[in-house]
């Protein structure tokens, strides 16, 4: 008898109830899935916030530099 052709099944690697909840969890209404997890808000809005953000300040500031003529090379 060969190891490969055992007659007993695997066991799951998470018991299905642990499996239901979790999808229960995940499939309920008031939240989108993508933000249901513990650090998702921060992946889907705190860093495209900042970057938003940020390049807004960047953008201000070279418009405000090249009409006051601030670090202009001669």
């Amino acid at each position: 008898m060969s190891l490969l052709a055992s007659s007993e099944p695997e066991p799951p690697f998470r018991p299905r109830e642990k499996i239901l909840e979790k999808q229960r969890y995940f499939q309920s209404v008031p939240k989108p899935t993508y933000l249901k997890g513990r650090y998702d808000v921060i992946t889907s809005v705190a860093i495209p916030l900042a970057l938003a953000v940020s390049s807004m300040y960047f953008i201000g500031r070279g418009i405000y530099n090249m009409s006051h003529g601030i670090g202009k090379k001669e």
